[in-house]
């Protein structure tokens, strides 16, 4: 309803939406309405209002009606002079007479309600303000009315359109406007700004610095204005089919921009667009299903939050009905007074249509989808259209049900009046088939409540329409909206959701697949289904408009293979609490003797500290990311430490000064790991956007971006110049990286040497301390050990049931250790391709350290567990994040341990020998 509030602006009584579909406002003149009644003459000062299809005053007083004259009705209209008797009085101002068969009488006293008619001859007489203009008044408007009286509609389509064109090209973009005088103008062209139900024509400016629209008619303002470093998404649109929308976001909600500009030709669409992306592209990463789909998947998106996103990438927009956001119905029971969540038959099956959800209406659908002719449809009327979108916002939209139904609402009968009715109604009606719109799960229940005290109508039984009767288990609607919200974030929606996905955006949408899913609609509604500037007669060519606009569209394909089940069991609260850092204490090396000994380092040390690894003492927590954390990367000298998260940051923390000192982000995707390079310069992340970034720390800037994958890059490796990345599309691949290049601020050449291909997305990585071999880990369970000096395979195990989360080599390079989501731990012999150890864990392991022997490893829960290998028993459990730990780092000495987790904290260990 975002498009509703936004208009409440307006304190005018006129508005847009006082027009018939597809008329254009042209200009306005002050003018005084002249009345005769009961032999006292009235004159009524107002705003008369020349337009495309009809003539609208506009009163100053709000308690006279708004009077709509249709040009199409009109009998005669003329110039007139009034001439007093006395040759010595001036003659009286212009006046302008229309005698018309009908009028329409709009929100008299000011109240919203249907449109009264008057038939009849009716004389109007208005006197200009100013009264030489009243000739070219009339010429316009005889110009207007020769085109609303042609028979065809293509015909006065077409005269209407040259009209406007040639306003238009009369005039152009005022550059007094500029907010500033030193902006430069890039780009100038003719465009349509679009509301809901309303198309208003102007001039679009572009500057290097803003954005500008200015509305040919000054309505409602006399410019809008952009400004460019506020945007944050542009997207492409279709409007009635065709590739002519562009959609400006300067906020991060997908359900409400800040301009939607319909051009008239796609060249100017697509070179406003490039100017923009281009001008942002050190501002704005370009969102694709694919990763929605990824953060979706991992928990990072609520469901709520995806179905936005993907309406949004197909072309769904809050400012066209006729493509408007689409939302699933998900509750199947109104009827009971509790509504059971863990109920699998409270849920609608959202494998099936609406259309197909009643077994007995679908036969009969079928039977004479299969005598059809083509083309063929199985059902007659869309899931979403602009009558199906108003009639659950009538309430809180009136003036746009009467925009669109020619000034009456719907029969009382018809009307939003129960939400189980409607269900009901959808599941046995002939022809109703309509899905539901986003403000079911939203917060404003407005659109269910009569709160503009708006006469509806009386329904059957003599009670009138006022507030949506809603289920018994609904104490009122903000619980109404609350339990749907529920039910839309539930564990099995969470399970089912792709299902639906697949037949809105997904492959089920078209084709063959459609067709078996009982999921085919009347071609007009599919994007290419008609190609509306190839039909030559004008006629035929605004029909087809019409129709396709009124009729509703089918979004954009997004997925043309089955979308993947949501990968976490259900979406976790991504709610924002302040950190809270505890005192770092005495961890940070303070002394010259404790620095040396991070490089004097002993075999007898590192055997001393893991026989004392239990003894590992918790030092201080700060939160310092928004998301999990994942990755973390410490300089040589401990005085600082870097920090991944899928809140897509790296972090910088001081160990000296025990705080957060630096927060870069390369792209709004989580980064997923990060390595330091040697001589600490330079931190390298990798993303889920499928690339890998270099950061400077010297010049505290991204310095280089390898663009490496066709998929996520879950994990990293460094080696002797080469840098070796793990990806989601199931590769692993060696590049050829000079670190002396990076650390002294060059441009790297990355070389790719070698590639090494998996049957499944590759989650893990690791190097044995040589060097000479690598381990990879997929998503599924499948552990295979590299030579990487060859590239050849040498082993591969599937040693887990589920995904691999973690692997390492044993300091001598002899055995290889996993940990997966079966919550096993297992042990590969490297010469053999055994495996030669598995110890089920209590809990989802994600992370370790070992020594060959000891393992230390961070759990779904929080903990931290030390395991003994020789005996397959845990020894210690040691309390920790309040989430599982999701990274783990060990200084050489195995001294220091730092773990980053799901609560987005990262804690510092020190072991208390």
């Amino acid at each position: 309803m975002a498009f509703i509030k936004r208009k409440e602006r307006s304190k005018e009584r006129f508005s847009l939406l006082l027009l018939d579909l597809e008329e254009y406002y042209f200009e306005q003149h002050t003018v005084y309405h002249v009345t005769t009644s009961s032999a006292k003459k009235r004159k009524i000062r107002g705003s008369l209002k020349v337009c495309s299809k009809s003539i609208i005053f506009e009163p100053e007083d709000h308690v006279e009606p708004i009077l709509k004259i249709p040009l199409r009705d009109c009998k005669k209209i003329e110039a007139v002079e009034e001439k007093d008797q006395n040759p010595f009085n001036e003659s009286k101002p212009a006046g302008l007479t229309i005698l018309c068969k009908q009028v329409y009488l709009i929100k008299e006293n000011n109240v919203v309600a249907p449109y009264r008619v008057e038939r009849g001859d009716s004389t109007f007489l208005f006197h200009l303000e100013v009264s030489s203009k009243t000739e070219d008044v009339v010429q316009t408007l005889l110009q207007l009315h020769r085109a609303s009286c042609l028979d065809k509609l293509g015909d006065q389509t077409a005269m209407i359109a040259a009209n406007l064109q040639s306003r238009l090209a009369r005039t152009s973009f005022d550059k007094n406007s500029f907010q500033n005088v030193s902006e430069i103008p890039h780009m100038e062209c003719e465009a349509e700004m679009v509301t809901p139900l309303v198309t208003n024509p102007g001039h679009v400016c572009i500057t290097d610095q803003s954005l500008y629209f200015q509305p040919l008619n000054g309505y409602p303002e006399q410019v809008v204005r952009i400004e460019l470093h506020r945007v944050k998404q542009i997207y492409k649109r279709r409007h009635g089919l065709r590739p002519l929308g562009l959609e400006v976001f300067c906020t991060e909600n997908d359900f409400c921009s800040d301009i939607y500009l319909k051009f008239y030709k796609t060249s100017d669409r697509n070179d406003l667009y490039y100017y923009i992306a281009t001008f942002l592209e050190n501002h704005m990463v370009e969102h694709t299903a694919e990763s929605y789909m990824l953060q979706w998947q991992r928990g990072h998106l609520s469901n709520y939050q995806y179905l936005l996103h993907l309406n949004n990438l197909a072309d769904r927009s809050g400012n066209d009905l006729s493509q408007y956001p689409v939302f699933p119905w998900i509750i199947a029971d109104y009827s009971s007074t509790e509504l059971d969540m863990m109920n699998p038959a409270t849920f609608r099956d959202l494998s099936k249509p609406v259309g197909a959800l009643n077994k007995e209406r679908l036969e009969r659908l079928l039977s004479r989808y299969r005598d059809m002719p083509d083309p063929c449809f199985m059902y007659g009327s869309h899931y979403s259209s602009p009558g199906y979108v108003l009639f659950y916002l009538v309430r809180v939209a009136p003036e746009h049900m009467l925009c669109l139904q020619n000034g009456r609402y719907d029969n009382a009968d018809r009307m939003f009046n129960s939400i189980g009715e409607t269900w009901k109604n959808c599941l046995e009606g002939a022809t109703d088939f309509k899905e539901l719109i986003p403000d079911f799960y939203g917060n404003d229940p407005s659109f269910l409540l009569n709160c503009l005290s708006l006469d509806l109508g009386k329904r059957q039984g003599g009670s009138s329409v006022q507030d949506v009767v809603l289920p018994p288990w609904a104490a009122d609607a903000s619980d109404f909206l609350q339990k749907s919200q529920k039910a839309l974030e539930s564990q099995y929606v969470s399970e089912h959701l792709h299902e639906w996905i697949d037949l809105v955006f997904g492959f089920k949408q078209k084709g063959s697949e459609a067709v078996a899913a009982h999921n085919v609609f009347h071609p007009l509604t599919y994007e290419g289904g008609i190609d509306c500037d190839s039909i030559e007669d004008p006629n035929e060519k605004i029909a087809m408009m019409i129709q396709i606009l009124e009729f509703g569209q089918t979004p954009t394909q997004l997925f043309t293979t089955p979308h993947p089940q949501r990968i976490t069991p259900r979406f976790q609260s991504i709610s924002r609490t302040p950190s809270v850092n505890t005192p770092l204490n005495e961890l940070s090396p303070a002394s010259t003797s404790e620095d040396s000994s991070f490089e004097d380092l002993t075999e007898e040390t590192r055997r001393l500290a893991w026989n004392n690894i239990a003894k590992l003492k918790l030092m201080s927590t700060h939160k310092i990311h928004k998301e999990a954390v994942t990755g973390i990367a410490v300089t040589r000298t401990a005085s600082s430490v870097f920090t991944t998260s899928q809140d897509s940051t790296l972090k910088m923390f001081s160990r000296e000064s025990n705080g957060l000192q630096r927060s870069m982000s390369f792209s709004n995707m989580a980064l997923s790991s990060c390595l330091m390079l040697p001589e600490d310069k330079a931190v390298v992340c990798s993303s889920w956007d499928n690339n890998v970034y270099f950061y400077s720390i010297p010049f505290g800037r991204r310095q280089d971006t390898l663009m490496g994958h066709d998929d996520a890059i879950s994990k990293m490796c460094w080696k002797d110049n080469q840098l070796y990345t793990a990806s989601w599309d199931s590769t692993v691949k060696v590049w050829q990286c000079d670190s002396a290049d990076i650390a002294n601020n060059k441009r790297c050449q990355f070389e790719l040497l070698a590639e090494f291909e998996h049957e499944a997305g590759v989650n893990t990585i690791n190097l044995n301390p040589a060097g000479t071999l690598l381990v990879s880990g997929t998503k599924d369970g499948t552990a295979t050990i590299w030579d990487t000096s060859s590239s050849v395979q040498l082993h591969q195990v599937h040693c887990h049931s589920g995904k691999i989360h973690d692997m390492a080599f044993s300091p001598d390079s002899r055995h290889v250790l996993s940990v997966g989501e079966d919550s096993c731990l297992k042990v590969i012999d490297v010469q053999t391709g055994m495996m030669i150890s598995s110890v089920q864990a209590d809990e989802e392991q994600r992370c370790f350290c070992w020594d060959g022997n000891t393992v230390l490893s961070g759990g779904q829960s929080g903990h931290l567990q030390v395991l003994d290998l020789l005996s397959n028993k845990v020894t210690t459990r040691i309390p920790g994040h309040s989430g599982a730990v999701t990274a783990m780092w060990m200084n050489e000495q195995c001294s220091t341990v730092i773990t980053g987790g799901e609560d987005k904290q990262i804690i510092f260990w020190k072991l208390d020998c």
